[in-house]
């Protein structure tokens, strides 16, 4: 009874729903059954189907062992109403299915769920300002544009900081970015973070990226306490004042030696009972319903935790802050009633961790379509949040600090050298023109060298320059394009030839050296022997 893992992406409570329909249908024991002195071949008992479907769910690790008996039983429900299954005299189409010894069938064919299709979103792009963006109200359509000339002044300006000159330089500011610019680069960047943890070509088909509001997620990244709770601008939308009362009455729920027990037995499940009736009737489950294919896509990542709660925590940035607060607030007191092993029963059918769960996971999940599969997709949610809820209702640093740095990066002053972007307007070119193979290998072979070849005889003929200036030039234009400089002086001697050796003066006599009167030469006597 291998159910395989359906992963994150677009409609995976249709996929889910598919799947679990085909492996009941496979799968699910059928035998002869007698009834009323009647026998029927190939048919089940309702107790014998939600044995099974319980046993495949509990087992999946689409749903997890913590899947009910009573969920089953509403899911063999809908399988009724759907066809899924009949009764054994054809009857189908209403939820009366009931965990008993009635007998249903397969019926000859059943249909899976289509996946339904949604309109293509066309974004509006905004356009960020560039460093040299116009300002508004001016055109460059009758600008002239001034040729382009790389003249040996301006080539020395652009390559005098390789030898150590810095030139003047001048500052220039871009365009000061407005409200809408840095609140549409938080929505793009965390749809684009939540994107790629999720692995999809498009967030499209699970999120209304129109509804996407920009400014919750701002305001839950900055508006939050000490502890992380979202702080609320409108406090009209705050948790009634009895209700976040009776949630720290649980929360903090005091030990049997404390004196501010209550008195009265059963007190804790009347607090209990007053919370779960706020919260149920919500008129949207705080993921809301434009969210939730969202949510249950992020479901098919959990047996990669640690990107799960990186998903999760960018989904729950997308959550109006009012929601945001009430969830961390309700998980808190959920997960605190959990680990209280002072904490008695709340219910007596249920233990404290399932009644949690029973309670409050359509609360927080549910489609507003009525999925199938809802049920059971919001336990299993429900469930993977109390046991991870400080880490996913966390403030995603690692996205924060990233936007944070691109919006500074964009409102940067930027550094330019004179002669760096030549200070002109460049038009761009209006065509392309198709060049043989033969054309193309000349081009890349000399296309570049023409210009630097004009440019350095330009160098050699510049009578203005001084031989040291020269000098210096020549030598950086060696060791910036020594192949075109090996062109031009082939050997040594060609070099040497633009800078001939002026001839050398013959040094003249020095008077100090004749002072000395001078003296005749004077025979010496011989000694011979």
């Amino acid at each position: 009874m291998e159910h395989r893992i359906v992963g994150p992406g677009p409609y995976r409570a249709t996929r889910l729903w598919n799947e679990t329909v085909e492996l009941f249908r496979a799968r699910m024991p059928l035998r002869k059954h007698r009834c009323r002195f009647k026998s029927y071949e190939h048919c089940f008992t309702a107790a014998e189907a939600v044995d099974w479907l319980h046993e495949l769910l509990r087992c999946s690790q689409n749903f997890g062992p913590e899947v009910t008996r009573k969920q089953t039983v509403q899911l063999l429900k809908k399988f009724l109403k759907n066809h899924v299954i009949e009764d054994i005299k054809g009857k189908w189409g209403q939820e009366d299915f009931e965990d008993n010894r009635h007998l249903y069938r397969f019926p000859p064919s059943s249909p899976l769920k289509p996946y339904p299709k949604k309109p293509p979103y066309q974004k509006d792009v905004i356009k960020f300002p560039e460093w040299n963006d116009p300002l508004p109200g001016t055109s460059q359509e009758n600008i002239p544009v001034r040729p382009v000339v790389m003249n040996s002044e301006m080539w020395y300006k652009r390559h005098s900081i390789a030898i150590g000159e810095v030139p003047a330089c001048r500052l220039v500011h871009r365009r000061q970015l407005t409200e809408a610019h840095v609140e549409e680069i938080w929505k793009s960047m965390t749809l684009s973070y939540l994107q790629k943890i999720l692995g999809l070509d498009s967030l499209e088909e699970i999120i209304d990226i129109k509804l996407v509001n920009s400014k919750f997620i701002i305001h839950n990244v900055y508006s939050v306490s000490k502890q992380g709770v979202v702080i609320l601008d409108d406090k009209s939308k705050e948790l009634p004042h009895w209700v976040l009362s009776a949630m720290k009455c649980l929360a903090n729920w005091p030990n049997c030696s404390d004196l501010k027990q209550p008195m009265y037995l059963g007190f804790e499940k009347d607090v209990f009972k007053t919370i779960a009736d706020y919260y149920g009737h919500l008129k949207e489950p705080l993921l809301t319903f434009h969210l939730f294919d969202a949510f249950v896509s992020v479901l098919g990542l959990l047996q990669k935790e640690k990107m799960a709660v990186e998903a999760f925590q960018i989904c729950c940035l997308l959550l109006p802050p009012e929601n945001r607060r009430k969830l961390q607030l309700l998980m808190r007191m959920m997960a605190r009633i959990c680990l209280n092993k002072e904490m008695p029963p709340l219910c007596d059918g249920f233990g404290t961790r399932t009644l949690m769960v029973q309670t409050f996971s359509r609360c927080i999940l549910c489609s507003k379509d009525e999925v199938d599969l809802d049920e059971l997709l919001a336990a299993r949610l429900v469930t993977f949040l109390m046991d991870n809820y400080e880490e996913i209702l966390k403030v995603p640093l690692a996205l924060q600090t990233s936007i944070e740095e691109r919006v500074a990066h964009l409102r940067r002053v930027q550094i330019k050298y004179p002669g760096a972007d030549m200070d002109i307007t460049i038009s761009a070119p209006s065509f392309c023109r198709q060049i043989s193979p033969e054309e193309f290998e000349y081009q890349r072979a000399y296309g570049s060298q023409e210009p630097l070849a004009a440019l350095l005889e330009e160098v050699i003929t510049d009578a203005k320059l001084s031989s040291k200036e020269k000098k210096k030039k020549l030598k950086q234009f060696q060791k910036s394009y020594p192949e075109v400089y090996r062109e031009r002086f082939p050997t040594p001697e060609s070099e040497a030839l633009l800078f001939p050796e002026k001839p050398k003066p013959k040094p003249q006599l020095l008077m100090w050296a004749l002072k000395k009167p001078f003296q005749p030469f004077q025979r010496t006597r011989s000694f011979r022997m």
